[in-house]
């Protein structure tokens, strides 16, 4: 399984329409995806799944039209890192592993995002062998450094709605078999208020580099916060590379807390970047730590260009820009 910063095809966005959770305020969410697209469009080709591929194109009027790819198909809702195909390579040979969306355990519906994946396959835009591991997964669940290591939550990848028919043991075998792993790492701590993916680890924690992570960081002791990403930061601490060494951590700035109009916390997290051909893809939301998220980022990936894009407004449905987008590797799209 390719590490992120692999060289893409294309990215998938999954694009918001009134039977979606955004039903209530798409004129707001709508400028975000526009953003989202036309940036990567400057870099590769962004795989488009909507309803109306007319009205989509017309919205993107500054984007690179020879890289926009559009596939009209229903869905029911817009998080394409959970419900998009998971590539890896046999044989030098793109496979796009087709994993049971449940809708984060059975929370929402997903009988539309579902079957996305396969759609796409069935219209020739995915050039690689399309394959069911018969395993609920969601991309947004798993990091891998591209050498054999897998990065993940046991709260996500336990979780009793997910599947209840594999103990730990057998999931980390499962897992060790289909993306061809020498070791899976696992966090047993960490979460986001907000969160309704039971803690991705793309919220969280990030490979940068076979040996570099980046980790959400809480500074404040008086922040809900602060125990469990205190737990979590030691867990990092305590993991080895595959040659024996501790891995480059670096903190990311802990956002003020961000709200929505019930009085709910949002799940704000710089850890939900997106690595693309040339470029890195920066969430921000409006609050003074987003400069230094931007530094931090940017040093991590000084071969590629940083880019903030405003993300206030996706948080408002509980994911980030990362969540958003699901990349294809080179030959795929």
């Amino acid at each position: 399984m390719p590490a992120e910063w692999a060289p893409q095809s294309a990215v998938q966005l999954t694009f918001p329409h009134l039977d979606t959770d955004w039903a209530d305020m798409l004129d707001e969410v709508l400028p975000c995806f526009v953003e989202i697209a036309e940036t990567i469009s400057r870099f590769e080709k962004v795989l488009i799944v909507c309803r109306d591929a007319n009205e989509t194109k017309a919205l993107l009027q500054n984007a690179v039209q020879e890289h926009l790819v559009f596939a009209e198909m229903p869905s029911n809702d817009t998080w394409a890192r959970d419900h998009g195909g998971i590539t890896i390579f046999e044989h030098e040979k793109p496979v796009v592993l087709d994993f049971q969306f449940t809708g984060w355990g059975l929370k929402f519906p997903a009988n539309h995002d579902n079957r996305i994946t396969r759609q796409l396959w069935e219209k020739s835009l995915l050039h690689a062998e399309h394959r069911y591991p018969g395993l609920a997964l969601e991309g947004g669940g798993i990091e891998s450094d591209g050498q054999g290591t897998l990065l993940t939550t046991a709260e996500c990848l336990l979780s009793p709605n997910r599947n209840p028919h594999l103990s730990k043991s057998e999931t980390e075998a499962r897992l060790k078999e289909l993306f061809s792993l020498d070791r899976v790492l696992w966090l047993h701590h960490g979460a986001l208020a907000g969160d309704d993916t039971d803690a991705h680890i793309d919220t969280l924690a990030r490979f940068c580099t076979p040996d570099t992570i980046a980790y959400v960081h809480c500074s404040d002791p008086e922040d809900e916060h602060y125990p469990t990403l205190l737990a979590m930061e030691q867990e990092l601490r305590d993991f080895r590379t595959a040659d024996g060494k501790p891995y480059h951590l670096v903190p990311l700035p802990w956002p003020d807390a961000c709200h929505a109009d019930d009085g709910h916390r949002l799940p704000a997290t710089y850890a939900n970047f997106l690595i693309i051909n040339g470029a890195v893809l920066v969430p921000t939301y409006q609050v003074p730590q987003d400069a230094e998220a931007l530094h931090i980022i940017a040093e991590l990936f000084p071969d590629r260009e940083t880019i903030g894009i405003d993300c206030r407004v996706l948080i408002e449905q509980h994911g980030s820009l990362h969540c958003l987008t699901m990349q294809y590797p080179a030959g795929v799209v």
